[in-house]
């Protein structure tokens, strides 16, 4: 996984909230509690770290203000840092490969028989969103915001909205949301010619502009139910239309002979407009012991022939009035998309037309775990001090049906480990 992506922080689009009431009880004191007056903060620092490739770390700051009349201002800051070494997309060989750096300065080598690892890997990023959400009627409550984002080549503004709706005395709620992003990238180097030859750094590298952009536009309906005193159900259907530069330039393919040894690189290419369609399902049981368990089910489909599915499970254990442990278990499996390959022969059709071509690994057919344990102490006026360990491993094809010669000999897919620590800190004024 590349945190580059943030694919599995965050999301162009936040979808309708889903917090478990509990019993009748519970809910009354939960909505007291919505409509009490103040600040409430959360803050949370974060270290992830992969085997020998990506390590990042990251500093989330969200604020929330509640006023008389139930409506609420949301604030949230984010800061991270990234480096490490990422995979290029080349697939390895029997002899020493040389690379030119995204840059087009200077070069890097690579042992045969490893996995190609581009080790300037670098970026910081600073985030800053905000939203307001208010009740229209008894009823009705809707929510408008604003995120902006900026790497050292990337920029993002969004702007996002929601309408919600009660039903069946508010046991019901119906919800409809959107956002719109538009993003710019600037990478050092310039913007790489599709398929076009990775030339040498002592020469020009070929170019077709300084800067890209791309649009997202997201959209998801929900509903909520609470099934009855102790559980609460949510089914949500999003879609998402993606436009404009969709490659990332820092990816290559392997052109390779009959033997499966490199005769060129080449930079990918992917089409030019993805549409993503997915269905979630959440499932909150509060069990008479005070304990909480959380289930929820993900479906993704889209037009790169690319599908996913994903099961994230949350056990709470009350241990104490102050310490409870949260055990938790995702599973994740995803088809590749239909343009990927680990790399391609001298002489292909595809090498010269107008097909797409990628071998970033994250568009292949993988499965992918995590499992973790939060652990966390409740204190006076509602603060709370937790931390979350987790482990993520990948797992993909290491000896694929279209490996080429000498290829066969190695691991085309290596095992991806990463350790998750984050600490974090609730407190209200």
């Amino acid at each position: 996984m590349q945190l580059k992506n943030k694919k599995r922080i965050k999301g162009a689009l936040t979808s309708a909230a889903c917090t478990l009431l509990g019993t009748q009880s519970a809910l009354a004191m939960d909505n007291q509690a919505d409509r009490e007056h103040g600040w409430k903060i959360d803050a949370a620092v974060l270290s992830y770290s992969e085997a020998d490739r990506v390590d990042a770390n990251e500093v989330n700051v969200r604020a929330q203000k509640t006023f008389e009349d139930e409506s609420k201002l949301n604030l949230n800051i984010v800061m991270d840092t990234l480096t490490g070494a990422s995979p290029n997309g080349a697939a390895p060989s029997d002899q020493t490969q040389t690379f030119t750096r995204p840059s087009g300065n200077g070069s890097y080598d690579i042992q045969a028989g490893e996995i190609p690892l581009d080790d300037t890997f670098r970026d910081t990023r600073a985030q800053i969103g905000v939203a307001w959400e208010a009740p229209i009627n008894r009823l009705m409550r809707y929510r408008i915001g604003t995120n902006i984002s900026s790497e050292f080549d990337y920029e993002s503004i969004s702007v996002n909205g929601g309408l919600s709706r009660d039903f069946n005395k508010k046991n019901t709620t119906l919800s409809l949301g959107g956002s719109f992003a538009s993003d710019t990238l600037n990478p050092k180097g310039d913007i790489p010619i599709a398929k076009a030859s990775m030339a040498p750094a002592t020469t020009t590298q070929p170019r077709e502009g300084t800067s890209e952009s791309k649009q997202v536009t997201d959209l998801v309906f929900g509903i909520t139910q609470i099934i009855n005193a102790r559980t609460l159900m949510q089914f949500n259907i999003g879609i998402s239309q993606s436009d404009g530069y969709l490659n990332d330039p820092f990816k290559i393919v392997s052109v390779v002979d009959t033997n499966g040894r490199p005769v060129d690189y080449i930079y990918e290419s992917r089409p030019d407009s993805r549409t993503k369609t997915s269905f979630y399902w959440d499932t909150k049981h509060h069990f008479s012991w005070e304990d909480t368990i959380d289930i929820a089910y993900r479906y993704m489909a889209d037009d790169w022939g690319i599908t996913s599915h994903t099961v994230d499970l949350h056990y709470r254990w009350n241990i104490t009035d102050q310490w409870y442990t949260e055990p938790h278990l995702r599973y994740y499996q995803q088809s590749g998309a239909d343009f990927y390959r680990h790399s391609v022969s001298d002489g292909e059709a595809v090498v010269t037309n107008d097909e797409d071509l990628s071998a970033d690994y994250r568009l292949a057919d993988f499965d992918a775990t995590t499992l973790g344990l939060k652990v966390a102490y409740r204190m006076a006026n509602d603060s709370e001090l937790n931390m979350r360990l987790e482990s993520y491993q990948q797992m993909g094809d290491t000896q694929p049906s279209d490996a080429i010669g000498v290829q066969k000999n190695y691991d085309m897919f290596p095992d991806l480990d990463a350790i998750i620590l984050q600490v974090g800190y609730t407190f209200k004024f």
